[in-house]
């Protein structure tokens, strides 16, 4: 009998051949100007078709909502024109691929917004750093965020159906579905948390209040395209990027029962990758079980054996793998195998060309 991270699964109108995810990641390699996925994107992504499912790298849905150099967006028609190759180079290789849609909020920086603040649930600043590069030397680096100001009643209605929009567009050049970033500290995350959020309107104060921008875009988004390609990524234990909510996981509770109630394909729960970071709980697994019934994806530094363990207590469906899958195209074969592992290219995380992103080898096989 397999493991059952190898057996198959339903996730939505999909069936998938294994449990294995590839997490979305950050490449900040998209053309200029536009932000337009390039031919080296799709042959990244067609590296990587054997995973179940592809999670794709953020796009961000609006000119407001972008907040990192190099990341793709997802509404104009070069952009979409970029995804499409991307889409098609997947499924060439029997691949499904759904698209991460993104606003930023507060982790931008003027120079994206014609030297206007960023937007954000409220004019809360935080201590971090965006990826930006230098108009003049044409180099990246990590660069400090700037204050935001409050998004008006108005913003707030219209990033909802730039969501709704977005999804619509990644459907319609074939994406198999869509998820949205609900976490690691960007808008739908800030609104949820008392740490960024201290609106004293219908968006602010009270848990329910807080829970409102999250339920109005998973609403558009499945209504737009159907529950069935939706999925919403969370991040119950963060704390960094200010984000330390007393009250969030009770919230995130909430938001899990309220996703379930809409149908939605996948909960996506990312656990926080860096060392000294809380850890989930199993008392807070369980919970998750109980509010959401259909798949869980968990991700956050896995292998083999605690991607066994998750799947087996019953606490995930399905495992999301980052940086494994960055550096190991053929990650299931691998894993399937108890195959040594390609070690991850530092340098070339963040921008750049076809080293450390499409270079990678396969095992015992010829990367073309």
């Amino acid at each position: 009998m397999k493991p059952i991270l190898f057996s198959p699964i339903t996730l939505g109108n999909l069936t998938l051949p294994s449990r294995i995810v590839m997490a979305p990641l950050t490449r900040a390699r998209s053309a200029q100007p536009g932000d337009i996925p390039t031919e080296m994107a799709a042959r990244y992504y067609a590296q990587r078709a054997s995973a179940a499912l592809i999670i794709s790298e953020a796009s961000y849905i609006s000119r407001q909502a972008k907040g990192y150099d190099g990341t793709p967006g997802c509404f104009t028609p070069e952009q979409l024109a970029g995804w499409k190759k991307v889409v098609d180079a997947v499924h060439a290789k029997g691949g499904r691929i759904f698209l991460q849609i993104w606003h930023v909020g507060r982790m931008s920086h003027p120079d994206f917004h014609d030297g206007h603040p960023p937007v954000a649930p409220s004019a809360m600043p935080v201590d971090e750093n965006i990826w930006k590069v230098d108009p003049d030397t044409g180099i990246g680096s990590f660069v400090p965020v700037r204050p935001p100001r409050a998004m008006t009643h108005g913003e707030i209605k219209q990033t909802v159906q730039d969501f709704r929009l977005a999804a619509r567009n990644a459907v319609d050049i074939g994406f198999d579905g869509v998820e949205i970033h609900g976490a690691n500290g960007y808008l739908v995350d800030q609104f949820m948390r008392t740490t960024s959020n201290v609106r004293t309107d219908e968006y602010g104060g009270s848990r329910e209040n807080r829970l409102r921008f999250v339920r109005e875009v998973i609403t558009a988004v499945a209504e737009e395209v159907g529950p069935d390609r939706v999925g919403i990524r969370l991040a119950p234990f963060l704390t960094f990027r200010g984000m330390g909510c007393p009250d969030i996981l009770p919230t995130i509770a909430e938001a899990a029962s309220f996703a379930n109630d809409m149908g939605i394909a996948y909960l996506h729960l990312v656990e926080a990758d860096f060392d000294h970071a809380p850890e989930f709980t199993e008392e807070f697994r369980k919970e998750m079980r109980e509010r959401f019934k259909g798949n869980i994806i968990m991700a956050g530094l896995y292998d083999r054996e605690k991607a066994d363990w998750v799947l087996e207590k019953g606490y995930a469906d399905m495992v999301a793998f980052g940086r494994l899958f960055l550096a190991n195209p053929d990650l299931p074969y691998r894993l399937e195998h108890e195959l040594p592992m390609n070690p991850v290219d530092n340098a070339h995380l963040m921008g750049g060309g076809d080293e450390g992103y499409t270079d990678y080898p396969f095992f015992a096989r010829d990367a073309a």
